[in-house]
């Protein structure tokens, strides 16, 4: 064997082994990237753009030189996903009625990481909405993944000092706008529950019964399918919203509880087909808000369940 026959054969060796170890640290971390995109999107599809963007740039990298994959990867992360959140939020603009997250079917440990949970639910995304995109990305790395703010400050492009500073606004911009307890899973379902009897027996009292006052319904058809395209609030309009609905499509409409988002939500079915996700928000024992995802194009989550870790 020639020598350059030798040398050649030790770099292809030296470069499978240098994918192989940035494929196992990608792997690795993989749920947690996809977690923290999404997070920061409220877009499945758009996460995993950001993964594959990631995952492009990562494979450029010299182990070798990385100390921390897992702080490395989280970066690019990051910074891929600022970038699409205001892309999207170009796209928001245009959109056909109200925007909703896209709702994930979750397994059972998502739900039983209630930190986790609470930050993936319909109702902490919408919260994180109302966040600029640099406070959003502070709010979720430091507030559920617990990275500390030197390497924030690195994803961000910004000095630990003004992390710090952002990170105390967002707190208290979203303390001020997320669900005044913390409700348990059984809480929510017996809700949900309620609810659902209520409407298919066409029980008003009842309904109105499960309902805050001033409760909001929100529904996203996208511009493709039929949905409110204003919030509907007060519970009485509320309740004949659904009621209303009922006797239209009572025959042929089923409904199933579902885990979605690290909470239970209800997946319904017109004349067999997927139809759309309907989460609700609960304080003290009633529904304040309903949140019912109608558009195709964000209900391709819902068959499988999507897997999420910190």
């Amino acid at each position: 064997m020639s020598e350059r026959t030798t040398d050649s054969s030790r770099s292809s060796a030296a470069d499978e082994g240098r994918t192989s170890r940035l494929t196992e640290a990608f792997v690795t971390h993989r749920n947690l990237l996809f977690t923290i995109a999404y997070e920061m999107l409220g877009s499945a599809a758009d996460a995993e753009d950001v993964l594959q963007e990631t995952w492009l740039r990562w494979v450029g990298v010299d182990p070798d030189t990385v100390r921390e994959p897992r702080a490395y990867l989280v970066r690019i992360t990051t910074r891929q996903a600022l970038n699409h959140l205001r892309t999207l939020g170009r796209r928001k603009e245009s959109y056909v009625g109200p925007w909703l997250p896209e709702p994930l079917l979750t397994a059972p440990d998502v739900a039983e990481d209630v930190e986790l949970a609470e930050s993936v639910s319909t109702a902490m995304l919408l919260v994180l909405e109302t966040l600029t995109p640099t406070e959003r990305a502070v709010f979720v790395l430091r507030e559920v993944f617990d990275v500390e703010y030197d390497e924030i400050a690195d994803a961000v492009d910004k000095t630990p000092v003004a992390v710090r500073q952002i990170a105390h606004r967002a707190r208290a911009h979203v303390a001020a706008r997320r669900p005044r307890e913390s409700v348990s899973a059984g809480q929510a379902r017996r809700a949900l529950e309620a609810f659902k009897l209520a409407v298919e027996t066409g029980d008003l009292r009842g309904l109105l019964d499960q309902l805050a006052p001033n409760v909001v319904a929100m529904g996203d058809g996208g511009g493709i399918k039929q949905a409110v395209l204003r919030p509907v609030v007060g519970a009485e309009k509320v309740a004949r919203l659904f009621i209303g609905g009922m006797r239209k499509f009572g025959a042929q409409m089923s409904a199933e509880l579902v885990q979605v988002n690290g909470g239970p939500a209800l997946l319904t079915r017109l004349d067999g087909q997927i139809d759309g996700i309907l989460s609700v928000r609960v304080e003290d024992g009633l529904v304040t808000a309903f949140y019912y995802v109608r558009n195709p194009e964000k209900l391709s989550r819902i068959q499988r369940e999507t897997a999420m870790s910190r």
